[in-house]
């Protein structure tokens, strides 16, 4: 920790991410868009001085603006650039030596009321170098004249930002004959003068011209592939352009995944408000904890003095109490929040961009498969998607996606398109889960609904507050919650239909069948009526909670991405139940599900389809229209799953108990991630160690771990004391919920009021 300017680290550390990616120390660079360049300079002026090296910068720079523009016009002469419509103006001026010439156009903008430039970029060494033939006068002359020029720059610097650019390194056997005297120990020579007599006056002693020393770093890795061995590729130039934009825009347009030269955001009214309520549950545990345990002490054995035997006391030990509990819970959760922040709204811990390569994700695929093989066990039970077989399907699909989430898969389309497979067979147990529980118990009161909606949004509501994020941006949450919503409304209107009443006659099973036909219509309509769907979900309170960027329209993206799955796995459910109760299928340890022959014929066709749709997958070429046939086409690689994992007797008798465990805080694993695995909200990498990051990935991969198994306790501690089993209790605790969220939304709209 070297404080919280991730500028200095920007503009000179880093490395490269492969050939082309640049991955600055410490921090994250965005890659910025024309229409985001325009929006960040507009009405500015931006002036880049120096020699061919510096109008290469300022071509690269322009063309981020303007894709457009070609490189012509004179190159020893002033180029001048326009861009109307955001009133941007940037100027190339030709001075390509430190002298007098340079130094009384830059004193020209110190004078009176001449309009300064907001950026102003300068470099130059290389024809010093050339036209005097590498000589020590000029060297000495370079030093004089860069003095003078330092106290005007650093006065431009008080209200502008000023870049001095350090020169490149030269690939020397690549030079041509007149440029030989150009070396690379001449150019360190040059750069040394600089840095020395730019930083070393009093009143410039926090730099207020930012040395550009980054594109030496860049240069070195580059040079060899110039044309001449002197000036720079382009890809290396747009890096440097791309540095420039991030060190000056991103305190502008505050991009998520651009964390170098951001501010640490300040902290809300809400924020604030929450770390009062963790402080005061930290020191209320404590303080309840010192009384109880001082109670003990004083009710321990103690010898009788007549006898000399020990006196047992008439008291036993207390059991921990509901306001105990409540506030041991709270406590430990204020100390996890605590660690979120830290770690991704403080500029305490480094962040770094993902860069994806085949075998940062596929080594840890195999990895992970193999380790889940070893911790094979039997399992409880035989029946198709039992317990321990749903919780392993979810472990192991978890860590598929989070080992695709941190090696930045989603570049890679054919990987996309299978975890995309991997979501929906979530949300198709979701159908699956809540619609057998529904089916079968027909328990449809109200703890039950409390008791799912509080385990899946306790922690997102948490991370709202304390993070500062609106309910979408956990968009997994609201769609199982969604979803959830949806099952028990069609299954609880009116004529209820479970199985107890269906056994009694074949009709109510065409009356479920009609509510879920009338369910898929529901579902086709919204999916091709955007407005009908947005229009439902502007509403208040629900725009409040499903809004993002001020509009739905992530919201009915996600929707529609998997908007048949549920369903396909409420019918998987209704039809397998059907089938089970009618003995049609043999559920024995080690039998096959069928007959011998339907068992091969169905396996064979299983493995196909399984083998078909990731042939497909593999060859998808454009991701909209792939996402287009999605919907339609993901439950034949999840049916196919289920068919090969269940029809051998012996494959559906055992279990990995590795994944299994993993499964169990699939939802915390999921959600965790987001800030104290990856960074800056998904778009980076969390790093706790810099340098190391195979070791980085095993700290910071144990400690989320960790913190989602223990976050999984505590909401299933809280969902006993929240939600009781007694209505009349719970009905309490619902009007204090909805004073709660009451009073938090009428915080947040004072909170936006003041932003505004």
């Amino acid at each position: 920790f070297q404080g919280d300017d991730t500028c200095e680290y920007l503009l000179s550390s880093g490395r490269f991410l492969g050939e082309k990616v640049w991955q600055p120390h410490s921090c994250m660079m965005h890659k910025y868009k024309n229409s985001e360049a325009k929006n960040c300079l507009i009405d500015k002026h931006i002036v880049f001085i120096g020699d061919s090296r510096i109008r290469q910068l300022f071509y690269s720079f322009i063309k981020l603006i303007n894709p457009q523009v070609k490189e012509e016009g004179n190159k020893h002469g002033n180029i001048p650039f326009e861009d109307k419509s955001a009133a941007i103006k940037v100027d190339f001026l030709w001075y390509p030596e430190v002298n007098g010439s340079m130094r009384q156009r830059i004193k020209s903008w110190t004078e009176g009321s001449v309009a300064k430039p907001h950026i102003i970029v300068v470099g130059a060494a290389t024809w010093s170098i050339k036209i005097h033939n590498g000589s020590n006068e000029a060297l000495a002359q370079y030093k004089i004249n860069i003095t003078s020029i330092a106290p005007l720059l650093e006065k431009l610097a008080k209200s502008s930002d000023v870049y001095w650019v350090l020169q490149d390194p030269v690939y020397e056997d690549m030079l041509s004959e007149s440029r030989k005297m150009i070396t690379n120990e001449k150019i360190d020579a040059y750069n040394e003068a600089a840095v020395r007599i730019l930083n070393s006056s009093s009143r410039n002693s926090k730099a207020k011209v930012k040395v550009f020393s980054v594109s030496k770093l860049i240069a070195q890795e580059t040079i060899m592939k110039s044309a001449d061995g002197l000036h720079l590729p382009e890809s290396s130039r747009d890096t440097n352009a791309m540095i420039l934009m991030n060190v000056y825009c991103n305190k502008i347009m505050k991009p998520i995944d651009g964390s170098c030269c951001q501010p640490q955001p300040p902290l809300t009214l809400i924020q604030k408000m929450a770390f009062c309520f963790f402080t005061l549950s930290i020191i209320g545990y404590l303080i309840i904890s010192l009384i109880h345990r001082n109670n003990y002490r004083k009710n321990k054995s103690c010898t009788d003095l007549e006898s000399g035997e020990e006196k047992k006391p008439a008291i036993s030990t207390p059991s921990i109490s509901t306001l105990e509990m409540l506030l041991h819970s709270f406590c430990k959760l204020g100390l996890i929040m605590t660690y979120f922040y830290l770690c991704d709204r403080a500029n305490l811990f480094m962040k770094e961009n993902k860069f994806y390569t085949h075998s940062s994700f596929f080594i840890p695929i195999v990895y992970i498969l193999v380790l889940g093989v070893f911790y094979t066990e039997n399992t409880k039970e035989t029946k198709v998607l039992n317990r321990e077989q749903t919780d392993e399907w979810k472990g192991w699909m978890q860590l598929v996606i989070l080992i695709y989430h941190i090696s930045g898969a989603s570049t890679f389309l054919p990987v996309y398109m299978h975890i995309r497979v991997l979501v929906a067979a979530y949300l198709f147990q979701t159908g699956y889960g809540h619609f057998s529980y529904f089916w079968i118990k027909g328990d449809f009161g109200v703890y039950r609904v409390c008791q799912v909606l509080f385990r899946l949004n306790f922690l997102v509501v948490v991370l709202c507050i304390v993070m500062d994020r609106p309910y979408q941006f956990y968009y997994f949450v609201p769609l199982v919650t969604v979803w959830f919503m949806i099952i028990y409304a069609t299954l609880a209107i009116w004529p209820q239909i479970v199985q107890k009443k269906a056994n009694g006659s074949c009709l109510w099973h065409f009356g479920l069948l009609l509510k879920l036909i009338c369910l898929l219509t529901c579902i086709y309509f919204l999916s091709y009526s955007q407005g009908t769907f947005e229009k439902i979900f502007s509403f208040w309170p629900l725009s409040k909670c499903f809004e993002l960027n001020g509009n739905v329209y992530e919201w009915w993206f996600r929707w529609k991405l998997d908007r048949y799955v549920v369903f396909h796995g409420m019918l998987f459910a209704f039809v397998y139940l059907a089938l089970q109760k009618r003995q049609m299928i043999s559920e024995g340890k080690g039998d096959p599900l069928f007959s011998n022959r339907v068992s091969n014929v169905l396996l064979f066709i299983s493995v196909v389809s399984f083998l078909t749709y990731s042939i497909w997958a593999s060859s998808c070429k454009n991701k909209t229209e792939c996402n287009e046939l999605h919907p339609s086409v993901s439950v034949v690689q999840i049916l196919a799953f289920i068919l090969i994992r269940n029809i051998p007797g012996y494959v559906r008798s055992v279990y990995s108990s590795f994944f299994a465990w993993f499964g169990k805080i699939s939802l915390e694993l999921f959600i965790c991630q987001y800030h104290i695995w990856l960074a800056a909200d998904t778009k980076g990498i969390l790093v706790l160690i810099p340098g190391y990051p195979m070791f980085n990935v095993l700290v910071s991969t144990f400690i989320f771990v960790c913190v989602a198994h223990e976050i999984s306790q505590i909401t299933n501690d809280l969902a006993q004391i929240v939600v009781p089993k007694d209505n009349a209790t719970l009905l309490k605790r619902l009007l204090c919920i909805a004073g709660f969220f009451s009073g938090l939304h009428l915080v947040s709209a004072i909170q936006d009021q003041s932003r505004h």
